[in-house]
């Protein structure tokens, strides 16, 4: 069926292709915590040879290489905004280093002569590239809980997939799915089960690659499978040419339905809008998205990586130093990352606000922020078929069993042989502690707790109480500040005076409403702490119609005098992700 083309190396054909756009290469391995950027610097496409160079602190390659070979991730940039970025992927490639300097690396590596390679139980393994794809949903725990995710290649023992960071905390390696379903674009589906048998980050927009067996196949599913992968054959042939073009039309599975056309301009759509975020925001992106990629090694691996929980810390300090007021508004837009990842960053964030401010050169202050980025990791961890899920609406057991957190994360980390410094594990096991002793897990009571956790306690709690968790609607600052003011046996007050001295009565990130009937985020505020620009989003006299025009104090006069802060949900406002 397939024409190979004499002394033309497709995989470089593919390749160059993908370099004439604006691109990213990430070598990868799947015993690493994170890829090492690569660029290439020569091509040969006659000898089917591509030179990578890269610049590597580390003390060691050897995680990144097995028997000489390499692996990386090519993601190309489609010209048009809101088109989904073209990602290929290929591994255990011959590679030869070539060390130029003390961190600088040139990796000589000989590309396969085929796109088609064969899976580890020696089928052939179709890839999905230029533009090809196929659905999955993935069925975590039976009649509990789903994961969507997009096929990456395919073959009639597996196929690998990707889903978002944030699914794959339900996804451990070894665990069984009781329905694999793969969703074609013409809307043709093939079902089966699946255990997963390897995971890893994959690429830089907060994926998770998951390589996925088929098992319990009957001979009926096998052969239709096998029709499934002739077919992306065909398809994967024809788009890199090695069809005759004439031989017949494009294979009909991949000639998308009303369905998938529709759900595939949302996506455009979402695209552009991410390719709109700030660079700051970006940043605050990228933390989370590290934090997700630790827990997937923390969960799946027999080591925590420690290097890039301090690269976390680090560019939260370094963003703090830079620019402390954008970093709070960047923080606001953390709303659709998971609720342990957004709470995190926030009150790790925070905290390193106030500890700074009080001594810039404190030498805690790294480690009291680490333990804060740390301490809420356990709860993903807990997620099982008694709690499917960190975003359902918990009943009072669940919600008892997820208190266990802390000592799930404590266990973990001890048998990853990894020990936080005091003061980091300090806020990891006692965060959640209270001055009364009501607190979690072990009762403790004010004199047993430090300075750094009975603060920490105090951004925690009004974290908690502006945001909405299991049901329960935000409070506002003000309301929030009442609610801990009024619990003086629990909350240190005068912690809650500095806090509010940092933040204000009208936090940036807030949504405010002013008098003439306008809703604008608090984008800054003055030294009394009232705001003084805004980006006004909404004039509820057209509910209709956004706004996104961004006014100083000296132009309020055009929406009256602030009301007050309100609830976005209320207006049905959603923060979009590009501040």
């Amino acid at each position: 069926m397939i024409i190979d083309m004499e002394n033309q190396n497709t995989t470089g054909q593919i390749i160059r292709s993908l370099l004439k756009k604006e691109h990213a290469i990430s070598i990868f391995s799947k015993e690493a915590a994170y890829a090492i950027e690569a660029k290439a610097i020569k091509i040969d496409l006659d000898r089917g040879k591509i030179t990578l160079a890269i610049h590597y602190t580390g003390s060691s390659l050897s995680p990144y290489f097995k028997n000489d070979t390499i692996c990386f991730d090519i993601e190309a940039s489609h010209p048009s905004p809101g088109i989904e970025e073209e990602i290929y992927n290929i591994e255990q490639v011959p590679a030869h280093v070539v060390k130029i300097d003390a961190c600088t690396y040139h990796l000589e590596c000989q590309l396969p002569n085929s796109i088609f390679a064969s899976d580890n139980r020696g089928a052939l393994r179709v890839p999905f590239i230029l533009g090809m794809h196929a659905r999955v949903h993935l069925e975590v725990f039976a009649h509990e809980l789903n994961v969507e995710g997009k096929v990456r290649n395919l073959s009639v023992g597996g196929c690998m997939v990707y889903v978002s960071l944030e699914d794959s905390m339900a996804l451990s390696v070894n665990q069984t799915l009781p329905e694999v379903t793969l969703e074609f674009p013409n809307g043709e589906t093939f079902n089966t089960q699946g255990r997963i048998r390897h995971m890893r980050p994959f690429g830089s927009h907060d994926y998770a690659a998951i390589g996925i067996e088929f098992i319990n196949m009957t001979a009926t599913m096998t052969e239709t499978l096998f029709h499934y992968v002739s077919e992306s054959e065909f398809e994967a042939a024809f788009r890199s040419g090695l069809q005759d073009s004439n031989s017949r039309a494009k294979s009909r599975l991949f000639i998308a339905d009303a369905k998938e056309k529709k759900m595939q301009h949302k996506e455009e759509r979402d695209q552009t809008k991410s390719s709109q975020r700030s660079p700051l925001l970006r940043g605050v992106l990228e933390v989370a998205h590290q934090l997700q990629v630790m827990l997937m090694f923390t969960k799946n691996k027999d080591l925590f990586p420690e290097e890039s929980l301090y690269e976390c810390v680090d560019s939260l300090l370094y963003m703090v130093n830079q620019d402390r007021k954008g970093l709070q508004y960047a923080m606001a837009f953390l709303h659709d990352e998971p609720e342990w990842v957004r709470h995190a960053i926030q009150v790790g964030s925070q905290l390193a606000m106030i500890l700074i401010s009080r001594d810039p050169y404190a030498s805690q202050t790294r480690e009291a922020v680490a333990g804060a980025l740390l301490h809420t990791m356990g709860k993903p961890l807990l997620i099982s078929e008694q709690l499917p899920s960190l975003k359902m609406h918990m009943s009072p057991s669940q919600a008892e069993m997820l208190k266990e957190h802390v000592v799930t994360l404590e266990n973990r980390l001890t048998a990853l042989n990894w020990t936080a410094s005091p003061a980091c594990h300090n806020i990891i096991l006692n965060a959640n502690e209270r001055l009364d002793g009501s607190g979690y897990p072990a009762g403790k009571t004010a004199a047993e707790l430090s300075e750094h956790v009975r603060l920490i306690s105090v951004i925690k709690i009004i974290n908690k109480l502006t945001h909405e968790r299991n049901g329960q609607k935000p409070r506002q600052p003000l309301d929030a500040y009442r609610w801990v003011n009024n619990c003086p046996t629990i909350y240190e007050k005068s912690l809650l005076v500095e806090y509010i001295q940092h933040f204000g009565l009208y936090p940036i990130g807030s949504l405010a409403k002013f008098s003439n009937g306008f809703l604008a985020w608090i984008m800054d505020v003055d030294t009394k702490g009232m705001p003084c620009k805004v980006n006004v989003i909404k004039n509820l006299s057209f509910r209709d119609t956004s706004i996104d025009t961004v006014l100083e104090n000296s132009d309020f006069t055009q929406i009256g005098h602030l009301e007050g802060t309100v609830n976005p949900t209320d207006y049905n406002i959603h923060m979009v992700n590009h501040p």
